[in-house]
Order: C-alpha cells, then sequence, then structure tokens
C-alpha cells in the first residue's frame, strides 16, 4: 500500500471512503476536493468534504476507524501527520443548493472506490455558492470542472432556473464558452 504522504487527492480520498465502508460508513466526496479530482489538480482544496447521505454519522465510530489508519481529531477535523489535506464531515443530506444531489459517480484507484459527485453536480455546488454568496473564485471553480469533464449543461440550467438565478447561468456559461478551447 502507498503511503499516505504519497497519495494524490483522488488516492487519499478513495483510501479513506474504502476504509470507512469497511465499517459501514457510506460517505460521498464533495466540495471543493471534486473539483481538485475533475480538474486535475489545476485548482488545489485543503479539506476532503465527506456527507453521509443515508444515515447519522457516529462520531464515535468515525474517529475509531479512522484512528486506525493514522487520523487524530482536531476541531471539527480529522488530521494525519503525513498530508495536509484535513477530513471533514459536513452534516448531510448530500445536496447542491435546494435539490438533492442525482448521480454519485464511482472511481477506482490503487488505494480503493471513491464515491464522489458527479461532474455535473460538483458545478452546480460550485455555482451554488456563486449564485447565493457572489463567490467569483466558485465560478471560476464551475468552469474549470466543466472545460475538463462531460456536464450536462441542460441539466445545470434547469437547476439554476430552480434556483431563481437564470442571469447568473448566463453569465456562467458565457464565461465557459469563451474559455472552452
Amino acid at each position: 500500500m502507498k503511503a499516505i504522504r504519497d497519495m494524490s487527492t483522488g488516492e487519499l480520498a478513495a483510501f479513506i471512503c474504502s476504509h470507512l465502508k469497511k465499517y459501514e460508513i457510506d460517505v460521498v466526496l464533495s466540495g471543493g476536493s471534486c473539483v481538485s479530482i475533475y480538474s486535475n489538480n489545476k485548482y488545489v482544496s485543503s479539506d476532503l468534504d465527506f456527507v453521509d447521505n443515508q444515515y447519522f454519522i457516529r462520531g464515535a465510530k468515525v474517529r475509531d476507524a479512522l484512528s486506525e489508519i493514522g487520523f487524530y481529531e482536531e476541531n471539527r477535523y480529522f488530521k494525519n501527520s503525513e498530508t495536509d489535506l484535513l477530513i471533514e464531515f459536513p452534516p448531510g443530506p448530500l445536496s447542491v443548493g435546494e435539490e438533492a444531489v442525482k448521480e454519485v459517480a464511482i472511481l477506482k484507484y490503487t488505494t480503493g472506490e471513491l464515491r464522489i459527485i458527479s461532474p455535473t453536480d460538483c458545478v452546480k455546488d460550485r455555482l451554488a455558492s456563486y449564485y447565493h454568496f457572489d463567490d467569483r473564485q466558485c465560478l471560476e471553480q464551475a468552469i474549470l470542472v466543466a472545460r475538463d469533464n462531460k456536464v450536462d449543461l441542460a441539466e445545470v440550467e434547469r437547476w439554476s432556473s430552480h434556483e431563481g438565478k437564470p442571469d447568473k447561468f448566463a453569465e456562467f456559461k458565457r464565461l465557459f464558452e469563451k474559455r472552452k478551447t
């Protein structure tokens, strides 16, 4: 097994996801680390956000499972001396804006299987921060993911209308088209 210090973001996330699954803790990776994975590290996140979409995660169960692979809890994060990436478990349900995540992708690494939101839902997740908090960095992240992955733009447009932000979707689409090449 590869040392944690030598793992990429995706490899570490897959390792953790697979390890937790052994303890019937089924989590899905969301947030900025998905952008890191889908953009081949053109954006780098500082943490791994795992959301349990079906059950309430018991803190002691997670703590015990992660301690087996060298992680310790500090405040709301889990840390390991071999990586700068922090692990966090934001509360569910797994959603983007006002809607549940529609698709969970499975990425396979030598370190395990990673359950991760789809590129389309990753774009929606980033756009939610842009739409509701005017976070332009998240707009740029959405463009990075859309540019490098198969994203259902019609679905993103439908979701954007549901979020009440068709004007901001139009800006996203304009910038995406301009930077597509």
